[in-house]
């Protein structure tokens, strides 16, 4: 067996991790669950939102309840779980 050795160009992943191609996949994907979790919550007015950004070297998207309705609905029926396709 021969050993494989390769250089990791950290700035260029940096790069990558953090650029708008990577924002707009991650705003897509964050999108389709938020929308998922609305779709799908039982509590009366549950409102779920995403949000992506830049934190040091990397995008990321967080999706949220909103009001303490979808609090109180992801609590009770892991709506956000579900609409990760996790339950």
């Amino acid at each position: 067996m021969s050993k494989v050795k390769f250089d990791l160009n950290l700035p260029g992943l940096n790069e990558l991790m953090k650029s708008g191609a990577m924002q707009s996949i991650l705003t897509e994907k964050g999108q389709r669950v938020a929308a998922s979790a609305n779709a799908s919550a039982t509590v009366k007015d549950a409102r779920y939102g995403m949000d992506t950004k830049t934190i040091n070297w990397i995008a990321v998207t967080t999706v949220r309840a909103e009001n303490s309705e979808a609090v109180r609905d992801c609590l009770e029926n892991n709506t956000l779980l579900k609409a990760l396709g996790g339950g």
